[in-house]
């Protein structure tokens, strides 16, 4: 069912089939890494001709537009409510500050799983059926997590040689200075990960960065507006470059605050913002890349989390070429890899009579 308008969706009581659309994405040569013929024989349904074929339409492209941009729109806005709409008095501390964001992101991402699901007009009531049209999984957990982890360290190849020098470097100080060189060395460093994971834990501004926002991110821009572009007909490539927009345009309430602290410097304020729209529009396509080729959630988490922890590749180092041959190499390794470590098979036990929307789901 295509509905015209907005008013006109809300407005009728009848539910939308969400099969159709299911059958038609699993079929589509995106989601496979092996022949065309051998797909159809699985799911029984006729391979799209192209990847720029769109989907069936179950929802109006206007309406999964406007309910993407409401719920970016609500994410941001939520994290200004206590003090502009509820008049609370500010927060006495950082940690207070962040808590009580932590509380508003946390109500953004239920509001929008619940609009979303209301949109959709998720006709089952079973909670794992309809956590899994988000992502939301137990099953294929380690894969889930090891794989997509260790693709996006390939594009921090660079990063992981520089860190690995400068600890060799501090410890090659310390013998010029007297020291010795033994297995304390070696000892170390997993000492020194496990001292810094130990810190994240009691740090409300690693939590930030590591969780929530990794996690309410997630949860409304690729769980919850995925499904809607893709039940709105838009093709497979398009959401994937159209989802990150709608992230990205989340950041810009940052601007603000950037333009403070760089002493009101429109063009420095500027640059740096433009430079974070940048990096998390690039990111944005990649974590709803993953979040596609999946079905899980918890693949775009982890990436998250570990690119807030890295932050921006590092291309090069001064005297140090071993930095830059290693981000070329990692890069190369991360192209080669990309699709056969993604597989949808990879992270589903089967691939045949799927009810979800990504078409490629465990569900009995």
């Amino acid at each position: 069912m295509r509905l015209k308008a907005l008013s006109a969706f809300f407005g009728t009581r009848n539910r939308i089939s969400l099969g159709r659309l299911f059958n038609t994405i699993q079929s589509s040569p995106f989601f496979s890494s092996s022949p065309a013929p051998s797909i159809s024989r699985v799911s029984g349904s006729k391979l799209l001709p192209n990847m720029e074929q769109e989907t069936e339409a179950t929802v109006s492209k206007a309406v999964a537009a406007i309910a993407c941009a409401s719920m970016a729109l609500f994410y941001v806005a939520i994290l200004y409510a206590p003090t502009l709409i509820l008049r609370l008095p500010p927060p006495s501390s950082l940690k207070h500050y962040l808590i009580r964001r932590f509380i508003c992101a946390a109500i953004s991402s239920i509001v929008s799983l619940i609009f979303s699901a209301f949109i959709l007009s998720i006709r089952s009531k079973e909670a794992s059926n309809i956590s899994s049209v988000y992502g939301i999984r137990g099953d294929h957990m380690w894969q889930a997590v090891v794989f997509p982890l260790f693709l996006t360290s390939l594009m921090y190849a660079g990063s992981l040689v520089l860190k690995f020098l400068l600890l060799v470097n501090s410890r090659t100080t310390n013998l010029s200075n007297g020291g010795r060189l033994s297995f304390d060395f070696i000892k170390s460093v997993p000492q020194i990960f496990l001292g810094q994971i130990f810190s994240i834990t009691f740090n409300v501004l690693a939590w930030r960065t590591y969780v929530v926002a990794p996690l309410t991110e997630e949860l409304v821009f690729r769980a919850c507006m995925i499904p809607l572009l893709l039940c709105g007909g838009f093709k497979i490539y398009t959401v994937i470059f159209l989802c990150p927009i709608f992230f990205s345009l989340a950041h810009l309430n940052h601007l603000m605050e950037i333009y403070s602290s760089q002493n009101f410097s429109v063009l420095k304020a500027s640059m740096i913002v433009g430079l974070q729209l940048g990096y998390t529009v690039v990111f944005g396509w990649y974590a709803s890349f993953l979040f596609i080729r999946t079905g899980h959630l918890v693949a775009p988490l982890v990436a998250h989390a570990f690119c807030n922890y890295m932050g921006l590749p590092v291309l090069f180092a001064r005297r140090r070429g071993l930095v830059s041959v290693a981000f070329v190499a990692g890069m190369v390794g991360f192209v080669r890899i990309l699709f056969p470590i993604t597989r949808p098979d990879l992270y589903n036990d089967r691939t045949n009579n799927c009810r979800c929307w990504h078409g490629y789901c465990s569900w009995n």
